[in-house]
């Protein structure tokens, strides 16, 4: 296998195809979210954010959902692949909601007035946001591998109670953000921006599933290398142990 690519791993083939439908599939977006999708009747084509918005928030919640059943696996089972999917998982879902965060600053700035309010759903997002940052502090900062995949997935756990206060957030407070744009008695918004809503939640979640695998094995060749020297280290160690006891 060449050095940083995947290609000759279990399942790299349907990852590729994987990141080439995602590839197509949102560039179809694209065309309906700027030339299908008519402009909203009343916030103008600035509302067209929202089929970025929209799908990088259903894809974060996602991506904490999956660290959280790999942090219970691993608690579980305490096989490192569950900590590593979860390590992932949560590194694509950060990035995912900093860019829902930003999305949702430049969509409210010309409709609200302002870049931020302290708003219900805003401040469960920007929460959710800073717990899986400390989720990887604790990473960085405990040295022991083992504790930190421990410590971390009771981290990843319980922060992933946000995600639902987060979603029922628009129902518990008063609140400046939209409720739900589709519902069961029917669509809010236009048929035209429904379907452009699902192709975009469809690249969306293609583009994770095909940036989980390659972090996920990223990880595991990370610490594949973290053993590795850690095993040389030791049979230096035990070398000049040898060696100093023969002088």
């Amino acid at each position: 296998m060449k050095q940083g690519s995947t290609r000759g791993l279990p399942g790299w083939r349907f990852a590729q195809g994987v990141g080439v439908l995602a590839g197509v599939v949102m560039a179809i977006a694209l065309y309906m979210a700027f030339v299908y999708a008519p402009a909203d009747a009343l916030q103008g084509d600035v509302q067209r954010i929202f089929y970025l918005h929209v799908p990088m928030a259903w894809v974060a919640f996602l991506a904490f959902f999956v660290t959280f059943i790999g942090g219970i696996g691993y608690l579980w089972k305490r096989h490192r692949g569950w900590d590593q999917l979860a390590r992932a998982s949560a590194e694509i879902g950060l990035v995912f909601t900093t860019v829902v965060l930003l999305s949702g600053s430049l969509w409210g700035k010309p409709i609200w007035g302002t870049w931020w309010t302290w708003d219900a759903r805003l401040t469960t997002t920007l929460l959710l946001w800073f717990i899986y940052l400390a989720y990887f502090m604790l990473r960085s900062y405990v040295s022991d591998p083992e504790r930190a995949a421990r410590y971390a997935a009771v981290l990843g756990i319980f922060g992933f109670i946000d995600v639902p206060i987060i979603y029922k957030s628009v129902d518990w407070w008063r609140t400046l953000h939209p409720g739900p744009v589709v519902s069961t008695s029917g669509a809010a918004m236009p048929d035209s921006m429904v379907y452009t809503l699902f192709v975009a939640l469809a690249a969306t979640t293609l583009i994770y599933a095909y940036l989980l695998y390659q972090r996920y094995w990223i990880e595991r060749t990370k610490d594949e290398i973290a053993d590795y020297q850690y095993r040389m280290y030791e049979r230096q160690l035990e070398r000049e142990m040898r060696e100093g006891a023969t002088i």
